[in-house]
């Protein structure tokens, strides 16, 4: 079984960094397990990181510089996501990323989130539409900047305030729980060299027809939001010569 990451690139990757132990704490608004968790995240995508791979913990907070707690955070993320899977006398070890199963969560979460605009358009209030309105607008400067950091974090905020819109606590819960399974997916696919400008436009027909009372013109538009990026995704990746998804 493969080990993740290989002793002989562990040591060669810290000689090449040469910095001191890095703090666990939060830093630049993302905390070391999320960097951590990003980082494997990549690696698996792009066929660097082979299904069945055992991710090493004290290999990897080598490889980082910092203690094993983030290291069990980034993991349990990972897991949770369903991109990693715990085995037994194995420990945490890569799942194999299904293509169709990837399919099959974006077209539930489409028509949730879809759902969730059509009860956005009709209950949020006025203070709440301005929210989103700003939420959408402060994005602009990211996505000209290319941060994509940045851009997502807003995005994910968009998302909430959306479904936190729809009034609907059973509609949000579920919306949540699929975000946050598909949230790899979600953020790895605005890699895509155009797509962070596509989602901004998206997001504002979006918005347009939320804060017009429109809640059919916004099921739609949030519908092909969320459908278009699995296809976006499996492009990406296959053109970066992924190697570990499963049709």
């Amino acid at each position: 079984m493969d080990v993740y990451p290989p002793p002989e690139r562990q040591s060669a990757a810290e000689k090449e960094k040469g910095s001191d132990p890095v703090s666990d704490k939060k830093g630049g608004g993302a905390t070391r397990a999320d960097e951590v968790r990003r980082a494997i995240e990549e690696d698996i995508f792009l066929g660097r990181l082979r299904p069945g791979s055992r991710l090493d913990e004290e290999g990897l907070a080598q490889r980082f510089n910092i203690s094993r707690t983030p290291i069990r955070e980034a993991i349990l993320q990972l897991v949770h996501a369903g991109l990693v899977e715990k085995q037994p006398r194995q420990g945490a070890v890569v799942a194999p990323l299904k293509l169709h199963r990837m399919v099959q969560m974006f077209e539930v979460m489409s028509e949730i989130e879809g759902l969730c605009c059509r009860y956005a358009a009709r209950r949020m209030s006025d203070a709440e539409k301005q929210d989103l309105k700003r939420i959408h607008e402060e994005s602009k400067a990211f996505m000209k900047a290319r941060e994509l950091d940045a851009y997502y974090a807003k995005n994910r905020e968009f998302h909430e305030a959306i479904q936190a819109g729809s009034h609907n606590e059973p509609l949000q819960e579920i919306a949540h729980g699929l975000f946050v399974r598909l949230a790899p997916y979600r953020r790895y696919q605005l890699n895509h060299p155009s797509r962070v400008h596509d989602s901004f436009d998206e997001h504002d027909t979006v918005v347009q027809a939320i804060l017009n009372g429109d809640p059919e013109g916004a099921y739609q538009a949030m519908r092909r939001h969320v459908t278009i990026q699995i296809d976006i995704f499996a492009e990406f990746v296959s053109i970066m010569g992924g190697a570990g998804i499963q049709s």
